[in-house]
């Protein structure tokens, strides 16, 4: 009787620390990160690297042959930069050529591609392979987002949600595989999101890409398991990117003038608030996750990453639902 009243006692003590981490009130980030390592050590959650590589560590014997998309800004670029400063051959792709040409300093090289142009990926996937004759690690990180409600975003407009986020992705990691069973090795690392593990207002569309991709990952995983191939997924909490900025932008496409506006206006106003925005982790913590993964003989199928992303995932896991709904509607409403 008293254990199961502990356990409940317990339980209740972990949902107040989630849910009053979702509120952003803590003074200092120190204290968050202090709660996020408590509720990690007490669920076991494996903790995410705090560093990535030591003063002390040799230099790279062979430097692997990435391929990194959506790397024009936040975690894409992050990612280049690091990977490139120790010692990696990068290639980064994006639409927006303008910078990616910023990235040459550091050693990267630059290919334009649109994700949901499938002759585009041919031709960086072509270009990657007459260079060097291999690919080592395809980083998956191109995606973008747009907030509306269900009903009032266009078909059209969730279709290309999915080509580009989704679609696109497949295409370019079918047109890799054939060159990592080749050589018997490979890394495949999807960028997912938190979102593909709980869901979020306004992001239906945003969400259900992700869903999509986390299933997709683990069967790929499972098929190419006896090839030497790694599939990997990195789940992305709140970051400091450009992604709002885009998704905001493109929302304004379909401004809603429905019954909705109400509630969109509060959540947008939420979004893009300073101080929602200033308590966002860097990207250079992902691209650190990331390189972690890389030179992981034994990489995890899943990182949790970013401000949220554990804790988020923890809540829904072990609460259900109805926990995160409240949440959504307090920090909307406050």
């Amino acid at each position: 009787m008293h254990l199961r009243k502990n356990v409940r006692m317990s339980s209740y003590c972990i949902l107040i620390l989630l849910m009053l981490h979702f509120t952003w009130l803590f003074p200092s980030r120190s204290l968050s990160n202090d709660i996020d390592q408590s509720l990690q050590d007490s669920l076991g959650y494996a903790q995410i690297n705090r560093t990535c590589m030591t003063k002390t560590e040799k230099p790279l014997a062979k430097p692997l042959v990435i391929f990194i998309t959506g790397a024009s800004s936040g975690i894409g670029r992050a990612a280049a930069i690091l990977l490139a400063q120790q010692g990696h051959r990068i290639y980064a792709a994006a639409r927006r050529t303008n910078k990616l040409q910023e990235l040459r300093q550091y050693g990267v090289t630059p290919l334009t591609m649109d994700i949901s142009s499938h002759s585009d990926n041919v031709n960086a996937v072509d270009a990657i392979i007459t260079q060097e004759g291999r690919i080592d690690v395809l980083i998956n990180n191109a995606g973008f987002g747009v907030k509306g409600t269900v009903e009032d975003l266009p078909m059209e407009t969730a279709r290309h949600q999915f080509e580009v986020n989704f679609f696109g992705l497949a295409h370019l990691t079918k047109l890799v595989l054939p060159h990592m069973r080749k050589n018997k090795s490979g890394t495949i690392i999807n960028v997912s999101s938190v979102a593909g593990k709980i869901f979020i207002p306004l992001g239906a569309w945003y969400v259900a890409t992700k869903h999509a991709l986390e299933g997709w990952s683990d069967c790929l995983r499972i098929e190419t398991k006896d090839l030497g191939i790694k599939v990997v997924l990195v789940e992305p909490g709140y970051i400091q990117t450009e992604f709002f900025d885009a998704s905001f932008d493109a929302s304004q496409e379909h401004a809603i003038t429905s019954e909705y506006k109400v509630f969109a206006d509060a959540f947008t106003a939420f979004t893009m608030n300073p101080k929602t925005r200033k308590n966002a982790s860097s990207p250079m913590g992902i691209a650190k996750t990331i390189a972690k993964i890389i030179k992981a003989k034994k990489p995890k199928r899943r990182y949790a990453s970013g401000k949220m992303a554990q804790s988020s995932i923890l809540l829904r896991r072990f609460f259900g639902d109805m926990p995160l709904e409240r949440i959504w509607s307090y920090l909307i409403k406050r």
